[in-house]
């Protein structure tokens, strides 16, 4: 009679830290917080951008409802009021 080790006994081996005890590919709690983090920054970024070109476009509508010579007093001519101002944002 031969015995065997505890080893040996059980084909399943402890997986390696980070690995699945499964072949399926299961997502680590890591990267499950890391995905959602970044489409928590993205729908974020989402927010501020529309936020700010909103504000932009109340800018550009508060000029053009000035007249020529308010326009002229601020040094800009009404052509000009859209580069004026989103002129950060864009090289033109």
């Amino acid at each position: 009679m031969t015995y065997q080790t505890a080893s040996e006994n059980f084909a399943a081996r402890i997986p390696a830290r980070g690995m699945s005890i499964t072949s399926a590919p299961f997502m680590t709690a890591r990267v499950g917080l890391s995905q959602l983090v970044t489409m928590f920054k993205a729908v974020g970024g989402a927010i501020i951008r529309a936020s700010e070109a909103s504000s932009r476009v109340g800018r550009v509508e508060a000029l053009q409802a000035k007249s020529d010579v308010e326009l002229a007093d601020l040094g800009i001519k009404r052509e000009d009021i859209v580069y004026h101002v989103f002129k950060d944002l864009y090289y033109v």
